[in-house]
């Protein structure tokens, strides 16, 4: 992948479906390459995705090579090498969070406090408590009932209930405990009775099953019940009755008191604060308007009075509405059926329609309107390959003979711009029937929305669902938030339009369209040009240094990063010099001037500008903002550029930099030994395995008995989470903005350690006193399953972890830690693959080894190199093991 796509892939994150901007469009779709002097693009004008960018990418691209589908998302991708390894790369890195679908979406009770435990939903089924009567209950007394009235929801998995059961009102069902249900030892079970075969309807709400199963269990209560009314529809909730009374059991008389009736306390308390009225189904609606009730509160100087009436205006909206909306708004459309819209918490769909269009949430398209105003493209993505079939036969002289999607849907395009058959929109629209999209306004506002609560791009509103399933817990620490990240309006619109920019990027790499990604990196150039330095900003009251990536410079100047990559890539390297020289002057305070610095040396090289490339790597090593294994690269060139008679003096780190490096060579047996394919070779046990493996094997046995894990830098991320809990999560102003973070915005910049010097200091004082280890299991048994930047709680166990800083010793692990926490991102990664310990003697005295591991024809990465020489710094015992094919001599 090019470097910086991966990062620009993550700040892009959902892309917005509406188009760009005019003012925008003009200069990223015209012939003609953007003017510096021309105006940054408003929000107001309705921003865009970019889907009309990537339309005139993929009419641009040119023909010759076949569509292919992504075996990831399933989309048509142009089939040329680099354009499907591009995609792919893409679609790997964003993961599966996106195959999340709109059913799934938005379950988090975003008020209560978040919980690991999964919830109901992790059953099969579930009964759904809907309504509940006025509770009659007596705890003094031997016996007790009352009712609650509940509803059987439909299958998670698909099956139907009572799809072969002829239900009938006033029949009875029967509640049963299930203590062997795998997902749920609590789990309570409905039964039809008035069915021979007593089919099941479903469960319980766990709420209430969990409260529930102990009394039953212990026969304190008995339960029984009826069904109280039939569906409207096949998958709508059954309404049922469940009465619940106490027993006169001689277990109940001769058990302590003090033990069964703090049981039926907690279950009548549970009954009466238990919200059993709201469909759970509707909990996104909840959250959705939390939300945006929470951005509007936070960040209302950044919308205007339009834009934050029409936001107000989606509490006023009906339940059907606004469930609705959020269904559609989470789905990928544009457009959608009103046909194949069905949603069981939806009562009244014609109602919620009609409401939406009114306030100006969605648009909706039928059959009498004209499509000309609309991309047919996106109309055309509703219909099947059948339906297309059948509307390409009502065409006069039709003699095309594709069967594919892709085929069918460039010779109805093709047919319709053409204008050769005038009735052709409209048997598109007949087939299409009433179709719905998010309206303009409301996908602007709305991105806005979710961008301001989450301040990244990478998370969206699936998160509610992740947490509510207890796949995610996030961690508990205090927002307290003294700076607004946008002081203006202005700087709100212009950080918008440049991740527009970027996102017309992203989507002209996918499409192979490198004359539109000209024309971005041109525009990312000529916005940089007209913008203040970055160190000359200056205001009243200047905001968080952290803050700056929430800025359009820096976005900028990460599409120029990736720009320079693309150049570099099709051996442009005057155009890659003239953007990196643009990067260094204008940007003063960044990491990434080690990269820059690097390329710009190399690619002076390259254009035969040897005592050029020698200066700028001069330059390079003595700017503090370039670090690890940029720094150590430039280093090495200038002591291999600087020979006589460009410099006769060597420089005073030319030794440091000469160091040897410990090597070890093993031989294996290779499956494979193709240029450019993954070693895999035999292992010592006959499996076949990577050569870390190989490696990890040797050490086991003739190496020395070490124990090891493959991890490169993971566990010690994991180290560090751990034992620095309490310092990343500690109370700093700003840092902290988001009820959704599992790191503090400045944990990769300067001002994390400079902030909590003190607590820092504090931590690794008590580590290198050998407390690690009561250290680490205190912070695992409080904070186990939470998520925290770095943290694998599922790859690294806490035997293993304690084994490490046991075997490591106090003083090295605390050098190493502090070197993370004063630069957590230049050295977080690059760490050797392997991390290998032994004990020595029953008293629990070990020692650690550090392996970094290469194949044949591998050769370390200068940030690999400057890691092992850091770490030989700290006193690690540090080597590289060579992994060769086993030699024909013998």
């Amino acid at each position: 992948m090019l470097t910086g796509r991966e990062s620009l892939v993550r700040l892009v994150g959902r892309r917005r479906r509406s188009p760009l901007p005019a003012s925008l469009a003009v200069l990223l779709l015209s012939s003609s390459s953007p003017s510096p002097s021309t105006s940054p693009a408003q929000a107001d004008d309705g921003g865009g995705s970019g889907e009309v960018a990537g339309a005139e990418a993929r009419s641009s691209s040119g023909g010759g090579a076949e569509w292919v589908v992504c075996p990831v998302c399933g989309e048509c991708i142009r089939g040329s090498d680099h354009c499907v390894n591009t995609h792919l790369d893409i679609c790997l890195t964003r993961g599966l969070k996106r195959k999340l679908t709109q059913s799934t979406l938005l379950n988090f009770r975003f008020s209560k406090k978040i919980a690991a435990e999964p919830t109901s939903n992790s059953l099969d089924n579930e009964v759904e408590t809907e309504n509940m009567k006025q509770i009659d209950e007596d705890l003094s007394s031997d016996q007790a009932f009352f009712s609650l009235d509940s509803g059987i929801g439909s299958s998670k998995v698909g099956r139907r209930f009572h799809e072969n059961v002829e239900l009938r009102e006033g029949e009875g069902i029967i509640v049963l405990r299930d203590p062997q249900n795998v997902k749920d030892p609590d789990a309570i079970k409905v039964l039809y009775a008035a069915f021979e075969c007593e089919e099941m309807l479903g469960y319980l709400p766990r709420e209430l099953a969990k409260v529930l199963a102990p009394l039953m269990d212990k026969h304190y209560v008995e339960c029984e019940g009826l069904v109280v009314g039939l569906p409207e529809r096949h998958l709508d909730n059954v309404p049922i009755q469940i009465t619940i009374q106490k027993c006169k059991s001689d277990n109940q008389r001769n058990d302590d008191p003090n033990y069964w009736q703090p049981l039926w306390e907690n279950f009548i308390s549970a009954v009466r604060t238990g919200n059993f009225q709201q469909p759970s189904s509707a909990i996104y609606q909840t959250n959705f308007n939390l939300m945006i009730a929470d951005v509007i509160a936070n960040h209302t100087h950044v919308f205007s009075d339009q834009e934050k009436s029409f936001l107000g205006s989606f509490k006023l909206l009906s339940d059907d509405g606004q469930r609705l909306f959020v269904r559609i708004y989470t789905r990928k459309g544009p457009w959608f059926r009103k046909s194949s819209i069905s949603y069981r918490e939806i009562s009244d769909l014609e109602h919620a329609v009609m409401e939406l269009k009114l306030a100006g949430y969605i648009d909706v398209l039928s059959c009498t309107d004209d499509p000309s105003e609309y991309d047919m493209k996106e109309i055309l993505d509703v219909l099947s390959v059948p339906e297309m079939k059948e509307i390409l036969k009502e065409l006069p002289k039709n003699n095309t003979s594709c069967t594919r999607r892709h085929g069918l849907l460039s010779t109805l395009l093709s047919s319709y711009h053409s204008g050769a058959c005038a009735a052709l929109p409209k048997r598109i629209l007949k087939w299409t029937g009433t179709c719905i999209k998010i309206s303009k306004m409301a996908d602007v506002l709305l991105w806005r929305v979710q961008r301001l609560f989450f301040l990244n791009g990478d998370q969206d509103l699936s998160s509610f669902l992740l947490v509510e399933f207890g796949v995610v817990k996030f961690p508990d620490y205090a927002c307290s938030v003294s700076h607004r990240i946008f002081q203006e309006r202005s700087d709100l619109l212009e950080y918008e339009e440049a991740v527009q920019v970027a996102q017309v990027m992203d989507e002209s790499l996918d499409n192979n369209s490198m004359e539109l990604v000209t024309r971005c990196i041109d525009l990312s150039e000529n916005r940089l040009c007209t913008m203040p330095e970055q160190e000359n900003t200056t205001s009243s009251e200047p905001s968080p240094s952290f803050f700056s990536c929430f800025s359009a410079f820096w976005v900028y100047s990460k599409i120029l990063t990736l720009g320079v990559s693309v150049y570099e890539r099709d051996h442009r390297y005057e155009d890659a010099i003239r953007i990196l020289k643009r990067l260094l002057s204008k940007v003063a305070c960044d990491r990434r001037r080690g990269y820059w610095t690097l390329r710009l040396s190399v690619d002076l090289e390259h254009t035969g500008r040897p005592n050029e490339s020698l200066s700028i790597a001069e330059g390079g090593v003595v700017d503090p903002w370039v670090r690890s294994g940029s720094k150590f690269a430039l280093q090495r060139r200038v002591l291999r550029l600087s020979k006589p008679p460009r410099r006769w003096k060597v420089p005073s780190y030319a030794a440091h930099v000469k160091r040897n490096i410990i090597e070890v060579n093993i031989e294996g047996r290779p499956l494979n030994c193709e240029t450019g394919a993954k070693n895999v070779f035999y292992g010592y046990d006959g499996e076949l395995c990577g050569v870390e493996q190989l490696a990890l094997q040797y050490y086991a046995d003739e190496g020395g008995g070490w124990q090891g894990s493959h991890s490169e830098g993971g566990i010690w991320m994991t180290i560090f989470g751990l034992l620095m809990w309490d310092v990343i999560f500690s109370d700093i102003q700003d840092v902290f903005q988001s009820k959704f973070q599992t790191a503090p915005l400045d944990l990769e910049t300067d001002d994390f350690y400079k902030s909590r010097k003190d607590l820092v200091e504090s931590q690794l004082k008590k580590i290198q006193d050998g407390m690690a280890e009561e250290m680490l299991i205190s912070s695992w048994e409080l904070h186990q399953g939470t998520s925290c930047r770095g943290v694998n709680w599922d790859r690294h166990s806490l035997t293993d972890l304690r084994a490490v800083v046991a075997c490591i010793g106090g003083r090295r692990l605390a050098s190493l830690l502090r070197h993370l926490a004063i630069d957590y991102r230049s050295w977080s990664s690059g760490m050797p693959d392997l991390l290998l310990w032994r004990f020595l003697d029953e008293r629990g005295v070990g020692e650690a080894k550090l392996v970094e591991v290469k194949g044949p024809r591998d050769q370390l990465s200068e940030q690999q190199r400057a890691w092992i020489l850091v770490l030989m710094d700290f006193g690690f015992d540090v080597e590289v093991c060579k992994v060769s094919p086993v030699s024909k001599r013998r």
